[in-house]
């Protein structure tokens, strides 16, 4: 009973889901990321694997006016496809991690806008050579995650200054130590066997070396993913108290009701308050033309 009503809200709450995506999507940079989403399969008495997508906005490191938000949309599958049909109208820059899926969002073949350009995440560069040192305790991880600190020393020095602020720092103190890193990674590469542990490693840091480079010129990019990981950690933790959702229905039924809650509790919104209220004003007719006032960060302000 308590599914099927969830099932319902979600089915109502569907257009305000929608225009929230509409809103991020105009935004000029968002984070994107996902994970799993276990859903039961019919007819064959186990599980099966879906996901859930999470399209984020969080400009508050650099004073962005736009509110933060994000949107989960549920899919059977992790094709790069459907990341493609999720940004249709979005053209701006998108932080990613290094899912291969979204490599298709950078080519001229990409439908539904032009191509997107990457900032990819060096938490999760950092994290590749962690990986190695606490398994090997090797000295060249080491120094890579040395210099990486030295990076992160910049970024908390500049966090919540004004993109120009952060641009000019960063140009001055981050990107001779980004250039010391890539002659550093280079020089190491050429010494380490690209099949070993730690020659993996520096490859993957290697195959995206751009994308971790585009931080240095633009103020509004975050030099990681954190972002949206922490946004999407809520999903994770349900995984574990949900167990699985019971239909693909389900799947999508999550997604809605989770992006309400989320951007909800990120605009200091109580989730329950907002879900009752809106809920009601849709029940009483509430005009598709007036969506934007049922948007999570509106009913904050008006309260």
């Amino acid at each position: 009973m308590l599914a099927d009503w969830v099932g319902k809200a979600a089915f109502h709450l569907k257009p305000v889901v929608d225009r929230l995506a509409e809103h991020l999507k105009r935004s000029s940079k968002l984070f994107m990321d996902e994970t799993t989403a276990p859903v039961l399969d019919p007819g064959r008495g186990k599980t099966k694997t879906g996901y859930l997508w999470a399209l984020a906005r969080d400009d508050r490191p650099w004073g962005g006016e736009d509110p933060p938000g994000v949107v989960y949309v549920y899919t059977p599958g992790r094709a790069g496809q459907n990341a493609e049909t999720f940004l249709t109208g979005f053209d701006g820059i998108l932080q990613i991690d290094g899912y291969q899926g979204y490599n298709r969002l950078t080519k001229p073949t990409r439908k539904g806008g032009d191509p997107v350009r990457v900032a990819h995440c060096w938490a999760h560069a950092r994290r590749k050579l962690k990986e190695v040192f606490d398994r090997d305790a090797s000295e060249i991880a080491a120094e890579g995650l040395r210099r990486i600190a030295e990076i992160y020393t910049v970024e908390a020095d500049i966090h919540g200054i004004s993109p120009g602020q952060r641009l000019s720092a960063r140009q001055t103190r981050s990107a001779p130590l980004i250039a010391a890193f890539g002659d550093w990674l280079q020089a190491q590469r050429r010494r380490i066997s690209a099949k070993s542990r730690l020659g993996e490693k520096l490859t993957y840091i290697h195959n995206y070396w751009d994308g971790l480079q585009t931080f240095l010129a633009d103020g509004r990019v975050e030099i990681d993913n954190n972002r949206v990981e922490n946004m999407i950690r809520p999903i994770a933790l349900n995984r574990k108290n949900a167990l699985f959702a019971g239909h693909d229905e389900g799947g999508i039924a999550l997604g809605r009701i989770a992006s309400l809650i989320e951007t909800c509790k990120i605009n200091g919104a109580q989730p329950f308050a907002y879900l009752r209220t809106t809920l009601t004003a849709i029940a009483n007719g509430h005009p598709q033309s007036r969506l934007d006032e049922l948007l999570p960060w509106n009913f904050k302000l008006s309260t």
